[in-house]
């Protein structure tokens, strides 16, 4: 007898087989995706940032950087402002009181800066910028001392006359001197203009000041000989001779705001006190001085 029972089969479908399709693993690498992104802008701001610049980023985010004297519970996440004016504030009372050596660091949130701390924090501060200033200003003028002995060597015309250069960083700047030497002179006896070799020399010493602010002092010397006439003296001849460099200076591309002082001394100031009649004495004296850069007309501070 045929059995009319009907026949059911149950499939079943085991599940987790895909459990790889899931949204986790998304957020992870998107987490990863933004740390890797941060690291290399980070790598990128810290190869682009200069010294300072890092030093006060430094500042900037180090708790000393707070101010303890404002309202609030304490430490840097507990309320405390950057300055007295509020979260709103610049927060120079903030940078004052640390740059004070004489501040205090609990001082009641009434009680005003008095005006001897003040001045202390200024003058901290402009001894800060002085001293970054002479600092920058020694490196410019390395620059420029390699800059022009490097010329000397490359370029044939120089190189022959570099033994008429002396070159040295003395306080009042960086000096250049053309000197003299036995049967090599940098001008005529008794004459005013400079003969060729002083000229190729004066042309390379403009070319290197043109790349600095700073402006120049041109003094001419003399040896201790006698006069070239009876109403022309050492001292004329000295001024003179300055007076002509100054001139090649300026056709070589200086501007009349670079030139500080043009002076003679004859032989009032001997390089060879030992021997004042010596050729080495008659010399012209180019000093890149040592003082705050020259403002072009029509700019204001």
């Amino acid at each position: 007898m045929a059995s009319d029972q009907t026949i059911v089969i149950k499939k079943v479908k085991k599940g987790g087989d895909h459990g790889h399709h899931g949204g986790a693993w998304k957020v992870a690498y998107a987490d990863f995706v933004t740390a890797m992104m941060a690291f290399f802008l980070l790598m990128w701001l810290i190869n682009t940032t200069t010294p300072e610049q890092k030093r006060g980023i430094a500042d900037y985010f180090a708790p000393a950087s707070v101010s303890p004297s404002t309202s609030g519970s304490g430490g840097i996440l507990g309320g405390t402002a950057l300055g007295n004016d509020g979260s709103q504030g610049s927060g120079s009372s903030s940078v004052v009181e640390r740059l004070s050596p004489d501040a205090p660091r609990d001082t009641p949130n009434d009680e005003q800066v008095s005006p001897e701390s003040a001045s202390s924090a200024s003058e901290v501060s402009s001894n800060a910028l002085a001293n970054a200033l002479a600092r920058r200003e020694d490196a410019e003028f390395q620059s420029a001392e390699q800059s022009l002995r490097q010329a000397m060597q490359e370029m044939p015309e120089i190189a022959e006359l570099s033994q008429h250069v002396l070159i040295e960083q003395t306080p009042e700047g960086l000096r250049i001197q053309l000197v003299d030497q036995e049967g090599r002179e940098m001008f005529r006896p008794g004459a005013a203009e400079p003969n060729d070799r002083a000229v190729v020399l004066l042309r390379a010493v403009a070319e290197i000041a043109r790349q600095l602010p700073n402006r120049l002092s041109i003094t001419g010397h003399t040896d201790s000989g006698a006069a070239p006439a009876a109403d022309y003296s050492n001292w004329d001849l000295s001024a003179d001779r300055a007076n002509a460099s100054r001139r090649i200076l300026q056709e070589s591309g200086l501007t009349d705001d670079r030139i500080a002082e043009v002076q003679g001394k004859a032989g009032s100031e001997p390089l060879f006190p030992d021997d004042p009649y010596m050729a080495g004495n008659r010399r012209i004296s180019i000093t890149l001085l040592r003082e705050a850069p020259v403002i072009p007309p029509g700019h204001e501070l």
